[in-house]
């Protein structure tokens, strides 16, 4: 049985991923708006196309980002698996006030990111391994 109360951590990382993709996705609408492009266009105004495209890549990039960080969290460390979700939260919210900015300002926040995934998945993978190695088959 897994013990619920450690998984409290990633927990708390996942729902304030998932608030802050809320709020990507609601600036998408605020910027419809603002720059007068209607549903379901996506192209016109380059300010309200950036929006867009951080809120499209942040789905995009959950994909690999949540079923890593949970991995991670279970065959690793809940805390550390936390600790990591929570630094690519932050990556996130640098990656979009860079991108609201200008395009070219976008690389620290996705550098944060990708690294952030990378650890997360790579150590996912070892912890994986390790159990394989260490538990006799068929247990």
């Amino acid at each position: 049985m897994i013990e619920l109360k450690p998984l409290i951590f990633p927990a708390l990382a996942t729902v304030a991923t998932l608030l802050v993709y809320l709020v990507l996705t609601i600036n998408v609408g605020r910027a419809r708006a603002k720059y007068k492009v209607p549903a379901p266009q996506i192209s016109g105004d380059a300010n309200f196309e950036r929006v867009f495209r951080v809120q499209q890549n942040t789905s995009e990039q959950l994909l690999l980002f949540l079923p890593s960080l949970w991995l991670f969290s279970l065959f690793v460390s809940p805390i550390w698996g936390a600790g990591i979700g929570g630094v690519w939260v932050i990556g996130r919210i640098i990656y979009a006030w860079g991108y609201y900015t200008a395009a070219e300002k976008r690389g620290i926040g996705f550098g944060i990111n990708s690294l952030s995934v990378l650890v997360l998945l790579i150590g996912a993978l070892v912890g994986m391994i390790k159990l394989f190695i260490n538990t006799p088959l068929g247990v």
